[in-house]
């Protein structure tokens, strides 16, 4: 326990031969913080896309409020009061997993479903609701508490030409699945000499939750991501949720879907019309000329928080949700860095072996004579993350650091 305080004193990971002065990257506040969807002395929270807080009181609405630091960032105003005005339906991001999930179970009869409580229960966070009655036993499988054993068995199904959904009821559980994953998974297609294809999707929820301790914190994608033959990608919004999960159940090769668990009741319009997404691509999430922040997941809110901290200060960040963790989209990538040359990364994985890593290593490479200044990495700190709220914050990015390390970009 030593260890670890001493860890979290310490200021933010960065990776860069310039280091940040971490005395001005203090967040403010963390006692205020809030769980997303929560449940609080009779309120209910909802966290809506637009970035305000909507509660009622013993299930009447309210009024919005301001998010605070730690939340989801805030959009401008303008958009919150259009949204309503927009066509299409207005979805949790958990709800648009499962509608995404549903049009392709009815699409393909060979989609199907296995995991912990993923039947009859719903799921653990109820993204297979309704599937069982709907669509039998067979279909949405409840299995034993045995990671390995279901993973193996999803495989299996898949090279006999199923497309199964494996559901990680957390994704630090699929830590047990590891070998299935690594030596079958991902290898199975070019072992068999292309004999076999391996549909699979692997799923579930993961990130730094609300005091949910080490072992439920975990962020695995630096764990999956040198598995030759698996494709990673992460979700932010209900939007690119459903159009992921549609993808992912397409596509013929091995996908693991992350999907952090502080994101589950961000609310979105989205279109009614079908749509599939790129799994390849990055998203513009705001277009500028000052600096590249790349992201993804729940970091995509922080740094859009301080985003709007970035524009009163007259900075003009480019921001991109890279969505895509393997591969990288470096087309996107690349056209942004040779525009603004400086590169910021933000990611909740861990500073030693991430993503933010990864992508330094493919920047560098492909892309060196481009930047004007050292990449920075903001990361995880490399602790197990403590159960204390105040301490489990110290060990994530905050977005008064984010604005710390643009402000040293753009010296």
């Amino acid at each position: 326990m030593a260890a670890i305080i001493q860890g979290i004193g310490a200021a933010t990971a960065l990776t860069s031969a310039n280091s940040l002065d971490t005395k001005k990257s203090f967040f403010s506040n963390p006692r205020r913080s809030f769980s997303v969807g929560a449940e609080r002395k009779g309120r209910t929270f909802v966290v809506r896309s637009n970035g305000r807080l909507s509660y009622g009181l013993n299930g009447r609405g309210g009024r919005a409020e301001q998010l605070i630091t730690n939340a989801v960032a805030a959009k401008e105003d303008t958009a919150a009061a259009s949204t309503s005005s927009k066509p299409g339906h207005e979805l949790l991001l958990f709800e648009a997993l499962r509608e995404g999930l549903e049009e392709e179970m009815d699409r393909d009869p060979a989609v199907c479903v296995m995991g912990e409580d993923v039947g009859h229960y719903g799921g653990s966070y109820k993204v297979t609701k309704g599937l069982a009655p709907k669509y039998g036993d067979l279909r949405v499988l409840d299995t034993p508490i045995a990671e390995n054993s279901f993973t193996g068995m999803g495989i299996g199904a898949a090279m006999t030409g199923l497309r199964p959904v494996i559901e990680g009821m957390n994704m630090g559980f699929l830590l047990l699945a590891f070998n299935q994953i690594s030596n079958n998974c991902g290898m199975l297609h070019y072992t068999s000499g292309g004999q076999f294809k391996i549909p699979v999707v692997i799923r579930g929820p993961g990130g730094v939750g609300r005091q949910l301790g080490a072992e439920h914190s975990q962020r695995l994608e630096s764990y999956f991501q040198s598995i030759p033959g698996i494709q990673m990608v992460a979700c932010s919004t209900p939007y690119n949720a459903k159009g992921l999960m549609k993808a992912a159940i397409r596509s013929d090769n091995p996908v693991i879907l992350f999907e952090h668990v502080l994101l589950y009741n961000l609310k979105e319009r989205i279109p009614d019309k079908e749509y599939v997404l790129n799994l390849e691509e990055a998203e513009m999430v705001r277009p500028g000329e000052h600096v590249t922040i790349l992201t993804y997941s729940r970091m995509r809110y922080h740094v859009m928080q301080a985003a709007k901290t970035l524009v009163n200060k007259g900075y003009d960040p480019e921001v991109i949700d890279i969505r895509s963790l393997k591969p990288f989209d470096l087309h996107t990538i690349g056209n942004s860095v040779k525009k603004t040359h400086r590169v910021l990364i933000v990611e909740e994985c861990m500073r030693t072996g991430g993503i933010g890593a990864s992508l330094t290593a493919a920047i560098t490479e492909n892309f060196h004579d481009y930047l004007d200044s050292p990449i920075i990495c903001l990361s995880s700190q490399d602790v197990p993350t403590p159960y204390a709220g105040t301490l489990e914050n110290w060990t994530v990015v905050q977005p008064a650091q984010i604005v710390t390390a643009v402000e040293q970009l753009c010296q």
